[in-house]
């Protein structure tokens, strides 16, 4: 077998030669479709016409960004204000949010989808024993989800990666992403391929549907925040510390409606996964993604899954259009010194919360947290590379030449089965095994809740530490009461072995099992296989060239499958006298609104999961969650119960929170199941901007207070009316009136609607005017357009 270095040699050395022939234009954006075609070309032409109009430097995330635009000669563009159309290059989906996406895309009544797309089973694989096990598991329970997801894929022209294959995110790395992408994904941690150069961005089912269906895709244009990266990434450090850092500074909702920009002499110590888990975990600060510059990292990754072709023609395009100009302005700079960054641990409940390595202990203990750690997980999408399972191994080893290992479960889940194939044959595997871990299979798992945990009780205080990128309230688990701390896999692995949280393996020893005491060494591991990657198993299956005879089946009594109904249109009345279903206390991210864990079975039937609408949401009334007041019939009640009520006897409803409402996954089922329910607005102080956008997609009013205080005007019992909904236009508020007994206040909302939004609402939900579109019922910005989509 050829050695990597020796292979990046010749292929950059063909790219000299082979850039005189235009047929080295056409180089296939991925080795499964080999008839779709990189479009730099076509993004240069674009940009330029951009770079005419602006006449101003940009940054390279414009560049990329504003490469992809819909007609770039005449779309308004002003970061942080204009609504921009765009030509995403592909759309990848997980298996539980492509459910409802392709129900929403057959009912439509299309034939093929217009951009490569894929579906990636990771989310429905529950970690109980190991993975083998755990995979036979849910083949056998899941097996009328995944039938579907096949055959709508080969009906429909998308490629399916079957259970076992790995998570979503590292797949797209290892086979689709490239310098310069734009991508659409129905998962909130898509901008993992922005460790590669690539714009991908988080989003709900109905805007993949409308990419699918050919439709431009909008975005309110990102502002850009730009972070400079000095120094270097040394010793304990890791690539995941510079995003831990980035939420202590930002906060979870600090980079909402921006794009993150690294960029600096820093960035070249940190390996092409590295700055994959940096941009993965940009969704925990609001940002709509994160962005690396093309660099000899992403380069030498490219050469090790297969795509040398890919690297020589990216290297053409790359001061044009894979560089930031120079002079370019960002909207706010960050500095981060890698030589001084320290490892940070964030939590818990909220992936803000950090704690230098040096402090933790003395924080943990100030704060009562629960000092012994009960279980030590690293993997998951954020942290599951070859470099990762490589670093983990390497203190394994170091601690096992000790005569120690782990003191709490540790376990393992490897990002996908290239992955996992390779640490196997290299060793890790077997190290990991005598270290006490448990290799789980290549999927999501507790990372989202796919977690059948039994060490301790539901309700139960204690502490798990994860090499994962989220941490809300009962995320891992369903309990509670569990502190969650995100950090690196590193991290989680040295205080595996010592199994408390006041151990700090920077400066505090361990005693081996000869009695003497030791230091754990700095870890270390290697960035890309010396010998190359397994690739393991087949797990992909491509769709045949014709769709035609193959049958989607949808059983009518099916539990977890239901064909979608269109929802009501707009009645052109003003809501008045609505009731307040739920007002909300604090924190409401999508777990909140449509938990998953064991919800997850039930994602493609609506009426189904709507029965967690809301369940884990404080009740701002009594403090307590699923148990709120019916106001009409004066009992107690769970919120879906209330809910149903509430539907059944034809009385709309309004939702009210605070904050960021909605952060989290892009799970759009959380606005799905308050219009399937009888909701018609959801009222707070702000929102996050995947799930605003999922609320406008499902007909539904996304509205905030223009004065935050006036939250504390609703009460369970008020009656919210919103006025002049004929005269609703962009940048006008909606007038509001809120009745408390004998008592009105009048107030405004704002809104961020634009007139294509506005008549999504009107139509009853963005799905209802594809259909009027197709149908001849309509024009106008949105709709479809013939296109060639062979680039």
């Amino acid at each position: 077998m050829m050695k990597r270095p020796q292979l990046c040699r010749q292929l950059v050395a063909r790219r000299f030669h082979l850039t005189r022939n235009p047929l080295w234009q056409k180089v296939p954006m991925s080795n499964f479709e080999k008839n779709d075609f990189l479009p730099y070309q076509k993004l240069t032409e674009t940009l330029r016409c951009v770079k005419s109009r602006l006449k101003r430097p940009l940054t390279l995330s414009e560049k990329v960004l504003y490469s992809h635009l819909d007609e770039p000669e005449t779309q308004d563009i002003k970061r942080g204000e204009s609504y921009l159309r765009l030509r995403p290059d592909r759309v990848a989906m997980q298996d539980a949010t492509a459910q409802m996406a392709l129900l929403q895309f057959i009912s439509s009544g299309l034939k093929k989808v217009a951009v490569p797309s894929t579906v990636h089973c990771d989310h429905l694989i529950e970690a109980q024993v190991c993975g083998t096990e755990d995979l036979a598991r849910a083949k056998d329970m899941h097996k009328e989800v995944y039938d579907f997801l096949g055959s709508a894929c080969a009906k429909y022209g998308l490629g399916f990666w079957k259970p076992g294959s790995g998570i979503i995110h590292q797949i797209i790395l290892e086979n689709y992403a490239f310098p310069g992408l734009l991508m659409i994904g129905t998962d909130s941690h898509t901008p993992n391929g922005g460790g590669l150069g690539g714009l991908c961005i988080g989003v709900g089912g109905a805007d993949a549907v409308d990419v699918m269906a050919n439709i431009p895709w909008e975005l309110k244009c990102p502002k850009v925040i730009g972070c400079h990266l000095t120094g270097k990434i040394s010793g304990w450090t890791s690539p995941k510390d510079v995003i831990l850092k980035m939420a202590e500074i930002l906060t979870v909702k600090g980079g909402t409606g921006a794009i993150i920009e690294y960029h600096g002499s820093g960035v070249e110590s940190i390996s092409c996964t590295g700055m994959a888990t940096i941009c993965n975990m940009g969704a925990e600060i609001g940002a709509t993604t994160s962005l690396f510059p093309f660099n000899q990292r992403m380069i030498k990754y490219l050469c090790a899954t297969g795509r040398g072709e890919m690297a020589g023609l990216a290297q053409k395009f790359q001061k044009e259009l894979l560089t930031a100009d120079k002079n370019c302005k960002y909207d706010q700079l960050i500095e981060i010194n890698l030589d001084t960054l320290e490892p940070l641990i964030n939590g818990p409940f909220t992936p803000d919360l950090a704690h230098p390595i040096s402090k933790f202990g003395e924080n943990s203990k100030k704060n009562g947290y629960p000092m012994d750690i009960k279980v030590g997980l690293i993997g998951s999408c954020t942290n599951s590379s070859y470099e990762d399972m490589g670093r983990c191994a390497n203190i394994a080893k170091d601690a096992l030449s000790h005569g120690l290992k782990s003191n709490i479960p540790f376990n393992v889940t490897p990002g996908s089965e290239q992955i996992r194939a390779t640490i196997e044959r290299d060793g890790m595997f077997e190290v990991f095994e005598q270290f006490g871990g448990t290799v789980l299979a290549n999927a999501c798992g507790p990372c989202i809740g796919q977690w059948d945990r039994k060490d301790v009780k539901m309700g139960e205080k204690n502490t798990i530490v994860t090499s994962y990128n989220r941490n809300f309230t009962g995320r891992n688990d369903a309990n509670p009461a569990t502190h969650c701390f995100v950090t690196s896999p590193e991290m989680v692995t040295a205080l595996s072995i010592c199994g408390r949280l006041d151990f700090n393996p920077l400066k505090d020893e361990l005693e081996g099992a000869d009695g003497k005491k030791f230091k754990l060494k700095p870890p270390h591991g290697e960035e890309l296989p010396a010998n190359g990657f397994d690739p393991g198993q087949n797990t992909y299956t491509a769709p045949p060239a014709s769709g035609d005879d193959v049958k989607v089946a949808v059983d009518p009594k099916s539990e977890r499958l239901q064909v979608l109904a269109p929802f009501e249109k707009w009645d052109g009345k003003d809501y008045v006298d609505l009731t307040v279903l739920i007002k909300i206390k604090g924190k409401c991210t999508t777990d909140h609104i449509s938990a998953a864990g064991p919800w997850l079975k039930y994602r493609g039937h609506l009426d189904n999961i709507s029965n967690n609408l809301f369940i884990g949401a404080v009740n701002a009334e009594n403090n307590e969650m699923n148990k709120l007041k019916n106001q009409r019939s004066g009992a107690y009640a769970a919120v879906p119960d209330v809910a149903r009520d509430y539907k059944a006897n034809k009385l709309k409803w309004v939702a009210v929170g605070e904050e960021n409402y909605g952060e989290g996954s892009s799970r759009e089922h959380a606005a799905l199941e308050p219009r399937h329910l009888g909701g018609v607005a959801i009222i707070v102080k702000s929102f996050a901007r995947i799930h605003e956008t999922n609320l406008k997609k499902q007909g539904m009013l996304a509205l905030t207070f223009a004065n935050a205080s006036d939250y504390d005007k609703v009460k369970p019992d008020s009656k919210i009316s919103l006025l002049n909904l004929k005269e609703l236009a962009a940048g006008k508020p909606v007038d509001c009136e809120i009745k408390n007994g004998g008592s009105s206040d009048k107030i405004q909302l704002n809104h961020s609607f634009n007139e294509l939004q506005i008549r999504w609402f009107q139509a009853g939900s963005a799905l209802n005017m594809m259909k009027e579109l197709a149908s001849g019922g309509g024009g106008g910005q949105g709709a479809a357009k013939p296109k060639h989509t062979k680039k």
